[in-house]
């Protein structure tokens, strides 16, 4: 993997502060081209056509560290792997996670370092951290404009984030973070990323307005979820980003089932070969012919 730029650490200061430096990342793809992801396989219900949508950068938000690990390391493995440049916002510092009475400021280095090697696991090295204090995220006007200004500085073709709404039937996966984050998200999507009117000084520093074409969720309802990516082949870098998490983690063994047992009923749900392991996402298009946007 190529070094990508800008890597954020936990004392790099504010999002605004640390990016100022940090240009727009470029295209990479080992054929020069944007990736089309072949390996993905949707049910008949999502509006992703993985054959014909051509990928070159994916940004993700998540609330803590390991956030995204459970909830898309296999396909980010897979998105890597096809040549597409993955990059992670971190909206909080995690400090409040963990079993062990550890010092706080010391569990935020920790959670970083965590964080930097199972990103490595899976070819992401490109990580922004928001700072927020873990158990206290709010979806303010503050926090969206920095969402907004990654989006406009990266202009990836999918963000990826965690759901606003609650899964009643696994209230784990609605941490207050992660609905907060995925509000933060869906807020700063539509409309301030594509309105040039939108906090004028973005643009003013040269981050103009832009029409994102996808956004995924994970930790959906049920319900919602429409798109299976068939992760069979990356389920041992998944397990491996997860393990790093050391800190997160009283029982290594029985994480490890639990996460295999849902892997293998979402490739179940998704209609796959039986044994075949799935992450399952509610994709919605934002920009495109389908949308208000294409008229």
């Amino acid at each position: 993997m190529p070094n990508l730029r800008c890597s954020r650490s936990p004392t790099s200061g504010s999002l605004e502060t640390s990016s100022r430096s940090c240009p727009r990342l470029q295209p990479r793809s080992r054929s020069g081209r944007a990736s089309s992801l072949a390996f993905d396989v949707s049910s008949s219900k999502s509006p992703f056509n993985a054959s014909t949508e051509r990928v070159e950068r994916v940004l993700c938000f998540t609330a803590h560290p390991d956030d995204i690990d459970f909830g898309a390391a296999g396909t980010i493995a897979a998105w890597t792997a096809a040549g597409v440049q993955v990059s992670y916002c971190i909206m909080t510092d995690g400090d409040a996670g963990g079993f062990d009475p550890v010092d706080r400021e010391r569990i935020i280095e920790l959670r970083a370092e965590e964080q930097r090697h199972a990103a490595s696991m899976v070819g992401v090295q490109d990580i922004h951290y928001l700072h927020e204090r873990d158990g206290y995220l709010e979806p303010t006007h503050e926090v969206i404009k920095r969402v907004v200004e990654l989006i406009r500085r990266i202009r990836p073709q999918i963000v990826l984030t965690m759901h606003p709404e609650r899964n009643w039937d696994r209230i784990q996966k609605s941490h207050p973070d992660h609905l907060a984050a995925g509000e933060a998200v869906t807020r700063a999507i539509y409309p301030a990323v594509e309105n040039p009117f939108a906090y004028p000084e973005l643009a003013d520093a040269g981050l103009e307005a832009y029409k994102l074409p996808w956004l995924w969720f994970i930790s959906s309802p049920g319900s919602l979820e429409n798109h299976f990516v068939d992760v069979t082949d990356h389920v041992d870098a998944k397990l491996a980003a997860i393990r790093i998490h050391a800190s997160q983690h009283p029982d290594v063994a029985h994480m490890e089932r639990v996460v295999r047992n849902n892997l293998i009923a979402n490739g179940g749900r998704a209609g796959f070969p039986e044994g075949r392991s799935a992450e399952a996402f509610h994709v919605v298009a934002v920009n495109g012919n389908s949308t208000i946007a294409g008229f």
